[in-house]
C-alpha cells in the first residue's frame, strides 16, 4: 500500500461495526479505482464475528485505491480505501496491486497529527474524527513527541514494526478489551504479564502463558533459553480432507460456547407435554383477521408461554456480574431466537418482547427470521439478550441440552411435535406431544426456580387459556 500525502486524498478506515470488535473480513467490494462515490454510498460488505455489514463512504470523491483484496481480514482502524475528494481521476501508478503481490500485514496510512490524540470512538462508516480534546497523559517518564506519535498511530492500526520495551513505571499495560476480560476471568494481573504483541500489546496467548507459568512447578532456569521450535507444517490429503479457516461467525460462536460451558455451571431439566390444544389454537389464530399477513406457528405461542412464565418467576431473567459480585435482575425481556443461517448460528433478539401483544410478537418474529435468512441481521440485533429459545424440533430432533448464550441465565429448547399415544381423560389416544428442555445457570438459578419456570411453560402449552388467566 502506497502512503499518500496528498491533502485531497482521504483514507477511509475499517470502523468498529459492532461492540468491541477488533477485526473484520472484506467480503465484497462494490467499487473499483476510478469509480465516483457519493456520501452515504455503500462501498463494500464486511463480515465481523457477529454479522455481515455494508459500509457506506462518508464523503464524495473518486476512488483512488483499494488497499486490500476481497477475503482479507483487516484490523479495526486500518485504512481500507483511498478516495480523492477533489474529484480527480485515479492515476494508473496507484492502481491496486494483485492480491499475490500485496504484503500480508497492513501498513499504516499517514494521518494528520494532533498533539495528545489517541484511540477514539469510531462511528460506523465514518472512521476516526479528529478531537479537540486532550488525552490525559500517562504517569511515567516523558516520551519524545516523534516516538509518541508513532506509538499512537501503530496502536490505532493494531500493529507495528517491532514491540518496543515497556516504559519504566507504566501503570496500565496495553491490551485490548477482550484480553482484559480474559485476564480478569482467569485472575491474571496484567502488570505481571510479559507482552509479545506488536507495540508491547498483551495478547490472549500471553495471558494463557502467564496462567500456565503460575500453575507449573518451579524449576531452575537454564543458563540459556532453548530456541523455540519451528511450527510444524500440517500435511493432509486434500482429496480426503477439507480444511476450513475458523473465522467470522463460526469463530465467535466457538469462543462464546467455550466461555459459556466453562464459566456457567449448567443444569438442564426436561418435561414432555401434550400440546394438542396449543396446535388447535395455532390453526384458529391463522384464521383470525388480527393476524392477517402474519406468520402464526407453534413457536409464537411457545415464546408467549415463556414470557408469561418469566413474569411469574422474574428471578429467572437475570445475569451474573462477576466483577461486581452481583446478580443483575432484568425488568425487561429481550427474547433471543437461535437461528441457523448460511454463515452459522446466530441469536438475534426481540427487544422488550415482554411488552408486546401477540400480534406484535408475531410480527417481530417474522421480521427476525426473514432478516436472519437473508444474512442482514445487524450486530445491534444480537446484543443485549436476556433469555433464548432454540427450536431444534425443526430438524426432527426430540430434545437436547442447549448451552446458555453468553451473559444469559436460561435457554429453552423445543423438540419436534409428534403424534404419540397419550393418556387423555383416562383413555389412550393419539395426541400432539413435544419435549421441552430448560438449561439454566446454577450460580443464580436454583433447581426450584428452574423447575417452576419449565413447569409453567408446559402448563400453558397444555392449557393455552392460561395465557389469559396467568397474564
Amino acid at each position: 500500500m502506497t502512503t499518500m500525502t496528498d491533502a485531497s486524498v482521504r483514507e477511509f478506515k475499517m470502523p468498529d461495526v459492532g461492540e468491541g470488535l477488533t477485526e473484520a473480513e472484506i467480503l465484497k467490494w462494490f467499487v473499483q479505482p476510478g469509480d465516483t462515490v457519493t456520501d452515504g454510498q455503500v462501498v463494500c460488505e464486511v463480515e465481523t464475528a457477529k454479522a455481515a455489514v455494508e459500509l457506506p463512504i462518508p464523503y464524495d470523491g473518486v476512488v483512488r485505491e483499494l488497499h486490500f483484496p476481497e477475503g482479507t481480514t483487516v484490523d479495526v482502524g486500518t485504512a481500507i480505501i483511498a478516495v480523492d475528494v477533489s474529484g480527480g481521476a485515479a492515476p494508473a501508478a496507484e492502481q491496486p496491486a494483485p492480491a499475490a503481490e500485496r504484503p500480508a500485514a497492513p501498513r499504516p496510512a499517514e494521518e494528520p497529527k494532533a498533539e495528545g490524540s489517541g484511540r477514539q470512538p469510531v462511528l460506523v462508516g465514518y472512521g476516526v474524527a479528529t478531537s479537540s480534546t486532550r488525552r490525559r497523559p500517562r504517569k511515567g517518564p516523558e516520551v519524545p513527541v516523534q516516538q509518541a506519535s508513532t506509538a499512537i498511530q501503530t496502536e490505532l492500526n493494531g500493529h507495528g514494526t517491532a514491540p518496543p520495551a515497556a516504559p519504566a513505571g507504566r501503570e496500565r499495560p496495553l491490551a485490548k478489551p477482550p484480553v482484559r476480560k480474559l485476564a480478569k476471568d482467569l485472575g491474571v494481573d496484567l502488570t505481571t504479564v510479559v507482552p509479545t504483541g506488536p507495540d508491547g500489546i498483551i495478547t490472549r496467548e500471553d495471558v494463557h502463558a502467564a496462567v500456565a507459568e503460575s500453575q507449573a512447578p518451579r524449576q531452575e532456569a537454564p543458563e540459556a533459553a532453548a530456541p523455540a521450535p519451528a511450527p510444524a507444517v500440517v500435511s493432509y490429503d486434500s482429496a480426503r480432507e477439507t480444511r476450513v479457516p475458523i473465522k467470522g461467525v463460526r469463530k465467535a460462536t466457538a469462543a462464546a460456547m467455550v466461555g459459556s460451558a466453562f464459566t456457567a455451571p449448567h443444569v438442564t431439566e426436561f418435561v414432555t407435554v401434550d400440546v394438542t390444544r396449543t396446535m388447535k389454537l395455532v390453526e384458529e389464530l391463522k384464521e383470525d383477521k388480527e393476524f392477517a399477513g402474519l406468520r402464526v406457528n407453534p413457536l409464537l405461542l411457545i415464546a408467549k408461554a415463556l414470557l408469561v412464565a418469566i413474569k411469574r418467576n422474574p428471578d429467572i431473567n437475570a445475569s451474573w456480574d462477576e466483577a461486581a459480585q452481583e446478580i443483575v435482575v432484568k425488568h425487561y425481556v429481550n427474547l433471543g431466537i437461535a437461528a441457523a443461517t448460511p454463515r452459522g448460528l446466530i441469536v438475534p433478539n426481540i427487544k422488550d418482547a415482554h411488552a408486546k401483544t401477540l400480534p406484535q410478537l408475531a410480527e417481530s418474529l417474522g421480521e427476525l427470521v426473514s432478516t436472519a435468512r437473508e444474512g442482514k441481521t445487524s450486530p445491534a440485533a444480537m446484543q443485549g439478550g436476556t433469555v433464548t429459545i432454540t427450536n431444534v424440533g425443526v430438524f426432527g430432533v426430540d430434545t437436547g441440552t442447549p448451552l446458555l448464550n453468553s451473559g444469559e441465565s436460561a435457554i429453552l429448547a423445543v423438540g419436534a411435535i409428534k403424534l404419540q399415544p397419550w393418556v387423555h381423560k383416562g383413555k389412550v389416544k393419539p395426541r400432539q406431544v413435544t419435549t421441552l428442555a430448560l438449561s439454566f445457570d446454577h450460580r443464580l438459578v436454583d433447581g426450584e426456580l428452574g423447575s417452576k419456570v419449565l413447569a409453567d411453560v408446559a402448563a400453558i402449552l397444555e392449557q393455552p387459556k392460561r395465557l389469559i388467566t396467568w397474564a
